[in-house]
């Protein structure tokens, strides 16, 4: 808000050769929500161009800077500028040479009046410049002589109208008195008409006498009362005539007439007629005008014959609308008579409108909202009524229009949505015409430039890009390469690739491609596996570089060629290093048997995973062969009682790749019918014995580690103490001085000032000038003042003008912001010019007056677009006639909207469900938020707020799109491990500063039936035998023995079922539907086997059902050894405790509590000595202060005069303290020897303090005088 200031200057003089003038300076300032101000200045006239008319700035208050970056400017309704503002000066200087008798003529006071205004804010400052009269025109005569021709029996007394003298200037420079030289007959006697205009008259004082002087001869002298005083003359001739006793007397008193502009010369006007009763030539009549209107004369000629008035000059109407001719009718005896003729000017239309651009914009920002103001200008029409009617428009098509609120200013303004990318370039052209017949019209070409905003993001050729990439590729590989195209401009249309952040495999993409910001090129970053990753599928960013930047995604696939880098891999038959594995053939196994079957696989896909299989060795190859394609292994021959029991196949596994890799297995064969029989044949296999085996190997290992530990932790603590005392004796026998640190000086130097400022102002002040008419003739006259006083009426209403108008208003602007300002005048006089103004309706705006005849339009209460976003405000001003007469003028306002709403939620708590194994990406639940705000400041941003889930951050788990508010799973998630998220999203609009508002989302994952059954008893194991006892006096019922199993999985799903799959006994024994318990159905007898083998189905209910099997054996006997005797051919695990791992162990053992008993004695003594410092701490030893070197008491207050410095030195046994000082001296440190009398030297003591550094000297003060 801006704040007038009133201004109290003082005076100025202004000097002349010839005296001293004083002016005025009157300047007045109302304090308001914008800055007003009336500034008067005076100064003569003829004053060079580039003369000082005043200094503005300093007058107003204003600084330099207010003028400049508030774009000053005068605004006149002038056609000639005669002063001009230097902005960068702040003061007014004459611009054009300035006469006052050319502008005013004879109206006193002469000045004219402009505005001058600021804006940012908006400010209006009156300046009226007064122009004063010098001495600059001699009083003149319209003629150099006058004749007179009296009659002899002219009365005394008698009164002769003299010619006037006219004198250009005004006030005391202007015409002030007249002379006439001496003579017998007459004297002069001088009058003031009602404008003060100065006349003489020559007065018979004494009759004339034709026979003794029939002529006389005399002068007429006419001076001003200027400084220098200026004189005119014109010679007077008398002829005395006989008598003629009647004068001429014209039929009218007052002739009308009507005569249009420009009208060709001798053009009639009107004839005048005039009758003289007397006879001859005293009767003969001629007219003339009279001197007074002697300017007219040059327009005007009348006929002293005929009476006939003719037109001889050019006649302007918007200069002169009506002329005042004054008539004498003379006769032959000089008797005269007079009239009036009055001539109407009729306007013609011959002045085409004249355009001045008073303020212009471009280039235009493309976002400019309907409406901005682009340019104002000034439509001038100097003729008058239709012929000065003036109504402007824009040819062609163009998006801008012309409105006009103010008369003669149009404002040129944006009529629709500006786009750059169309049309980036406009040439206006405005044509002013007015309403005469024939019209004239004015043409005004603008060039407007549209300036780009940000308003097109960047846009791919394609929505999805695909590239092919082998796998084992060079890490740092081009792929492909991204182009996106802006359509905007300069930063706006630079375009950056940014990769949009995305997990693949649980790794970030990134850490697979990369993309490069400026060019677009996809690289790769490491090598691919397509065995691990066969499709890369990410986005990419295109983001422009406006300030707020825009983007668009593409999405790219990357899809994995294969290669062949994965031999086979041989699932059976299963190679084991312990144990043999055989396959047993019957020996009456015929051609075609199937002896096993080789199962391989390759990673690889396509051709690379086609495998074909070989018999590379065999022991007898004339028995088996392998199936190219299927593995399989056959007989090919009837088997024999010759063929040997123990057969080794090598089968090599080979892919079709380029080149191809293999794999190779060997697979046992046992040719018997029975197993004893295999076991003794295949007693003397080899067995693969591991001597270094990896338990030996790690202890070792362990062992070598520890002790290494050991011996370099010793190492170190020996190295360090060493180095320590080597340090110790090098800053012993050192030689260094101590160099102080002095710490600057700062002086604080105080001054005070003023700045006096002397403005010495003076007032003066000039009287007005009069006119004055005169008459001549030479008959007997006399004459007359008629005073007419017009009596005003109320027959002008108010005129609203637009000074000031911002159409455009922010919703947060205080109480008193100014709208526009408005100036309203009334040309009736009294009661009848006195004007009030309001406003219509109930609108939070009010006007208010701080400047006559000036209106500030200004708000009235706060402001609120979301209510209500537009005002038409209905200006009323009335003046106090009566009846009143009103002027209405409509605003329209628009409120733009600040950020002052958060955005809001539909709810404060959304739900949702997904089931859990959903795919990455799924959307789950749509968020959406409202903002009341509009454009940018109702563009709203859902973004996720950070919190830790399971450890993991929350963007792990689901994301938010930005824009739509849709709720993404990042990931897929696991119902056994998550079962509920609940996590917050923020809604943020775009204004500045954002304003914000949270919801809480709680996502419910739903379990699905993904997890089988597991079987937690019996346990599993595949190198031993655990079997059920069952006695054989066993009843129906008996509890064999329990299955339990357990489901992760919730619900139904987790609900369990037992079923009995095989039994080697059915009818023996049951499976509890619900519980899992194996009990017998029937009475256990002797014909039971021993071996019972049962398998038993874990089923849960979920769709599909999952399942899980266990074997569960069952021995059916009384004794344990009856049990063993069974099964004694099941493999007995075999526990190998070798001497070697006993002894790694124990030396592992020994070396570990060395190194740690190491640790615990260092780490004792540390403590040991850090408590022995704390005792000399809490001791009641003297302390003795350190002062620092060289400073001084600061405040003037201390006791000590000199400067004093202490060293501490400590005994090596009793830890106690001893210092001794000096007397104040210029050395910095003073050394003190415990053992010496007073003389100070630097210690030569074999124990230094710095012998042991982990225990440090605390001391503590004591006082010294």
């Amino acid at each position: 808000m801006s704040l007038g200031i009133i201004h109290f200057p003082g005076s100025v003089k202004w000097r002349f050769c010839c005296g001293q003038n004083l002016l005025h300076l009157i300047f007045f300032c109302y304090i308001c929500h914008f800055v007003t101000g009336h500034i008067r200045y005076s100064i003569p006239e003829e004053m060079k161009k580039g003369s000082l008319i005043g200094n503005v700035a300093q007058d107003l208050g204003l600084d330099l800077k207010r003028l400049r970056f508030g774009h000053a400017r005068l605004v006149s309704g002038e056609s000639v500028q005669y002063v001009e503002l230097k902005a960068d000066k702040g003061i007014l200087v004459v611009k054009e040479r300035i006469d006052r008798e050319q502008l005013c003529g004879d109206t006193t006071p002469c000045s004219f009046t402009f505005e001058m205004i600021l804006e940012n804010p908006m400010e209006l400052h009156q300046i009226t410049v007064e122009i004063t009269d010098i001495n600059d025109n001699s009083p003149t005569f319209k003629r150099d002589r006058m004749d007179f021709e009296i009659s002899e029996i002219a009365a005394t007394g008698a009164r002769f109208p003299l010619a006037t003298a006219e004198d250009l200037d005004v006030g005391v420079n202007g015409m002030r008195e007249y002379f006439l030289n001496d003579n017998d007959n007459f004297v002069l006697k001088q009058h003031s008409n009602a404008e003060g205009k100065k006349y003489a008259e020559m007065v018979l004082q004494k009759p004339l006498d034709r026979e003794t002087n029939p002529n006389l001869s005399l002068k007429l002298i006419a001076v001003d009362g200027g400084t220098p005083q200026r004189s005119g003359t014109v010679n007077i001739d008398v002829v005395v005539l006989d008598v003629n006793d009647n004068a001429p007397v014209f039929n009218q008193s007052l002739y009308k007439a009507t005569v249009t502009e420009n009208p060709l010369k001798n053009t009639y006007v009107t004839t005048v007629n005039a009758s003289d009763a007397d006879f001859g030539s005293n009767s003969v009549v001629t007219y003339y005008f009279s001197d007074v209107i002697s300017t007219l004369g040059d327009l005007f000629n009348i006929d002293e014959k005929s009476g006939v008035i003719l037109t001889t000059g050019s006649i302007d109407f918007e200069k002169d609308k009506k002329f005042e001719l004054q008539i004498y009718a003379k006769d032959q005896g000089g008797l005269t008579d007079s009239s009036k003729v009055i001539i109407d000017v009729g306007d013609i239309n011959d002045n085409a409108p004249a355009i001045s651009v008073m303020s212009f914009t471009s280039p235009v920002s493309e976002d400019s909202p309907t409406g901005t103001t682009i340019g104002i200008i000034n439509v001038k029409d100097l003729d008058s009524g239709d012929n000065g009617q003036v109504s402007c428009k824009i040819e062609g098509t163009a998006p801008f229009k012309i409105t006009s609120k103010l008369k003669h200013y149009y404002t040129l303004i944006t009529d629709s949505v500006l786009d750059r990318e169309s049309v980036s370039e406009y040439n206006i052209t405005v044509v002013a015409t007015d309403n005469g017949a024939p019209p004239l019209s004015a043409k005004r070409i603008f060039n407007i430039k549209v300036s780009d905003v940000n308003d097109n993001a960047p846009v791919f050729s394609k929505s999805v890009y695909s590239a092919f990439i082998t796998e084992n590729n060079t890490p740092g590989v081009s792929v492909l390469t991204l182009k996106a195209n802006d359509p905007d401009e300069n930063q706006n249309a630079r375009i950056s690739y940014i990769l949009e952040g995305k997990y693949i495999a649980g790794s970030s993409v990134s850490e697979y491609v990369s993309v490069n910001v400026e060019t677009g090129v996809v690289e790769a970053v490491r090598s691919f596996d397509y065995e691990q990753i066969k499709e890369l599928v990410f986005v990419v960013k295109a983001q422009d570089g406006g300030p707020l930047p825009l983007s668009s995604n593409v999405t790219v696939k990357i899809i994995i060629q294969d290669q062949n880098d994965n031999p086979p891999q041989v699932l059976y038959p299963v190679q084991t290093g312990g144990s043999m594995v055989a396959e047993m053939v019957p020996r009456s196994a015929d051609v075609g048997y199937l002896v096993t079957k080789v199962v391989a696989v390759d990673v690889d896909s396509g051709q690379n995973a086609w495998l074909s299989y070989k018999l590379q060795k065999a022991t007898d190859r004339a028995l088996f062969e392998v199936g190219l394609q299927n593995g399989e292994i056959r007989t090919i021959r009837q088997v024999t009682d010759k063929d040997a029991v123990k057969q080794r196949l090598t089968v090599i596994v080979e892919d079709n790749g380029q080149p191809s890799r293999s794999a190779t297995v060997i697979v046992n064969v046992a040719v018997a019918d029975s197993f004893p029989e295999v076991m003794s044949e295949f007693s003397d296999f080899p067995q693969d014995k591991e001597y270094n085996d990896n338990l030996t190997f790690y202890l070792v290992l362990a062992l070598a580690v520890v002790s290494f530990l050991f011996i370099t932790c010793l190492v170190v603590i020996i190295s360090v103490k060493i180095y320590r005392w080597r340090q110790s004796r090098i800053l012993y026998q050192s030689n260094l001085p101590v160099i102080p640190y002095y710490p600057p000086r700062y002086s604080d130097t105080l001054g005070t000032g003023t700045l006096p400022h002397v403005y010495n102002y003076e007032v003066c002040r000039t009287t007005d000038s009069r006119k004055s008419d005169s008459k001549f003739g030479s008959g007997l006259t006399d004459s007359s003042k008629v005073i007419i006083e017009v009596i005003d009426i109320n027959d002008n209403a108010p005129v609203i003008s637009v000074m000031s108008f911002t159409n455009t208003v922010s919703e947060d602007s205080p109480p008193g912001t100014t709208i526009g300002i408005i100036n309203v005048k009334d040309l009736d006089s009294g009661d009848n010019g006195q004007v009030s103004c309001k406003i219509d309706g109930n609108v939070p705006f009010k006007i208010k007056s701080n400047l006559r005849n000036y209106y500030t339009l200004i708000t009235d209460s706060v402001l609120d677009r979301e209510s209500v976003s537009e005002y038409n405000i209905s200006a009323v001003a009335t003046d106090g006639g009566k009846p009143p007469l009103a002027a209405k003028i409509i605003f329209n306002l628009k409120l733009f909207d600040v950020n002052d709403n958060a955005p809001t939620f539909s709810q404060s708590v959304y739900s949702a469900f997904i089931k859990e194994n959903n795919p990455p990406g799924l959307s789950f639940l749509t968020m959406k938020a409202t903002d009341p705000d509009e454009n940018q400041n109702a563009r709203i941003s859902y973004i996720l707020e950070d919190k830790n889930v399971g450890g993991s951050a929350i963007s792990k788990y689901v994301s938010v799109n930005v824009e739509t508010g849709v709720v993404h799973s990042i990931c897929t998630f696991d119902y056994e491990q998550i079962k509920e998220l609940v996590f917050v999203v923020k809604a943020q609009d775009g204004g500045s500063p954002p304003l914000s508002s949270n919801a809480t989302v709680k996502l419910l994952i739903q379990d699905q039936n993904d997890n089988p059954p597991q079987v937690l008893y019996p346990v599993q194991t595949g190198g031993s035998m655990v079997a059920e006892m069952v006695p054989r006096s066993a009843d129906v019922g008996y509890l064999v023995t329990k299955v339990v199993a357990v489901d992760v999985d919730s619900g139904q799903n987790a609900w369990l079922s037992y079923k009995l799959q095989k039994a080697t006994d059915r009818a023996l024994f049951e499976v509890g539907l619900q519980n899992g318990e194996i009990r017998t159905i029937r009475q256990v007898t002797d014909k039971d086997a021993v071996k019972q083998r049962l398998t038993v189905i874990v089923e849960d209910n979920g769709q599909p059902s999952r399942s899980a099997t266990v074997i569960v054996n069952v021995a059916v006997a009384d004794s344990f050894p009856e049990v063993m005797s069974e099964f004694s051919d099941f493999p007995q695990d075999k526990e190998y405790n070798d001497n070697l791992t006993f002894y790694l162990v124990l030396a592992l053992a020994v070396v570990s509590f060395l190194f740690i008993t190491c640790l615990v004695v260092i780490i004792s003594v540390k403590i040991y000595r850090w408590r022995q410092s704390r005792i000399l701490y809490h001791s009641s030893l003297p302390v003795i202060p350190y002062y620092p070197p060289r400073y001084s008491d600061t405040l003037g207050t201390g006791t000590l005069p000199h400067v004093y410095n202490y060293e501490v030195c400590r005994t090596a046994d009793s830890r106690k303290s001893d210092s001794k000082f000096g007397e104040a001296a210029s050395q910095n440190v003073l050394i003190m020897d415990p053992s010496s009398k007073g003389t100070m030297q630097r210690i030569q003591s074999e124990k230094s303090i710095l012998d042991e550094p982990d225990s440090p000297l605390e001391v503590s003060n004591s006082d010294y005088d």
